[in-house]
Parts: structure tokens; C-alpha cells; sequence
């Protein structure tokens, strides 16, 4: 049984850095990050998947890195440069793709992801 619990979240000022992790029990194929801001839609913002290969969403390019250990059973998103418009609730997801391609796509919405976290809140101020 697949279970994932974030950790990490916080309050920090704008151009700080944070690292979430995320207990990815029981499983280490595609996984990735979401967030969701007070008012607005879910989205994407870095998978990963195999032995490495990631995608990210165009506005943490530079700044956000994911990445996992195995043996740990961890997600990790470190996130440099934080900016106010950062601030969400972030959630860890893990789905069953048979392909890169296939669990990249995710990345836009993460509608096909199976497993998800409740979330750790990250809160950047000025």
C-alpha cells in the first residue's frame, strides 16, 4: 500500500530556500509536486522519474530542484529564490506510468496521478 506524508513546510522571506521531503512508502516509480494557492487551480511544478529523468514547470526553472532517494524512501523538493507568488500548499503525488513521457505529462495537472499527500503549507513574505 502506497502512502506519502510531506514535511518541510513553513513561513520564510522572499529569496529564502526551503526543502520539503515527502515519505513515498512503498513506492518509487513517477513522482512529482503540486501546489495550490488560495483561489487558484492546482499545478504542476517538478516530476521525476526512473533513475532521474524530471520535468518542472517554466516559473521554478533555475530555482526549484526534486529529486529522491530510494533507499530512503524520501521526495525531495529543494526550493531556492522563493518568491511570493510561491506561496501554497504543496502536496507530493506518485502514479503508475510504464513510461518517461507518460508520467512527465503529469506534471500538467497530475490528473492521472494515483496517490497523493495531505500537503505542507509553504508561506513566503516580502
Amino acid at each position: 500500500q502506497v502512502e506519502l506524508v510531506e514535511f518541510g513546510g513553513g513561513s520564510v522571506q522572499a529569496g529564502g530556500s526551503l526543502r520539503l521531503s515527502c515519505s513515498v512508502k512503498g513506492y518509487t516509480g513517477c513522482m512529482g509536486w503540486f501546489r495550490q494557492a488560495p483561489g487558484k487551480e492546482r499545478e504542476g511544478v517538478a516530476i521525476i522519474y526512473g533513475v532521474g529523468i524530471t520535468s518542472y514547470i517554466d516559473s521554478v526553472k533555475g530555482r526549484f530542484t526534486i529529486s529522491k532517494d530510494n533507499a530512503e524512501n524520501t521526495l525531495y523538493l529543494q526550493m531556492n529564490s522563493l518568491k511570493a507568488e510561491d506561496t501554497a500548499m504543496y502536496y507530493c503525488a506518485a502514479g503508475s506510468f510504464s513510461t518517461s513521457s507518460s508520467c512527465t505529462s503529469q506534471l500538467r495537472s497530475g490528473t492521472g496521478m494515483d496517490y497523493w499527500g495531505k500537503g505542507t503549507q509553504v508561506t513566503i513574505s516580502s
